[in-house]
């Protein structure tokens, strides 16, 4: 009998702990994103085998590309710095009114004291 010829045809399957050397990451995370499915395997054996595809998909999934710079609005002040400075000035808004605090809230409905 002859040996049996592995066909060049077939993938060449990669462990976890080589594509992790190769991507310089830890096999933990190999692992666990593949166990999560965000990365394509193979499970072969009870253990998770990538070929050179998956391992090209895998940087793609990744890959990531400069972006224009995001426009943000300038920050808005409620109230413009010139006028909350000026004494005496009015304020556009609803007057702020201060609420009792809590403890009193409480004492007066334990001990029924009115304020």
């Amino acid at each position: 009998m002859s040996d049996p010829v592995i066909s060049p045809a077939l993938p060449r399957l990669h462990t976890a702990r080589e594509v992790a050397e190769a991507l310089g990451c830890s096999v933990w995370w190999v692992k666990e994103r593949a166990r999560r499915r965000l990365i394509p395997f193979t499970y072969v054996g009870g253990s998770y085998r990538f070929t050179a595809e998956h391992v090209v998909e895998i940087v793609r999934l990744h890959e990531e590309f400069p972006s224009r710079a995001p426009r943000r609005p300038a920050p808005r002040l409620s109230v413009p710095v010139s006028i909350a400075s000026e004494p005496g000035a009015a304020s556009s808004g609803p007057a702020l009114t201060a609420r009792p605090p809590r403890r009193l809230l409480k004492a007066q409905s334990q001990y029924d004291i009115t304020a």
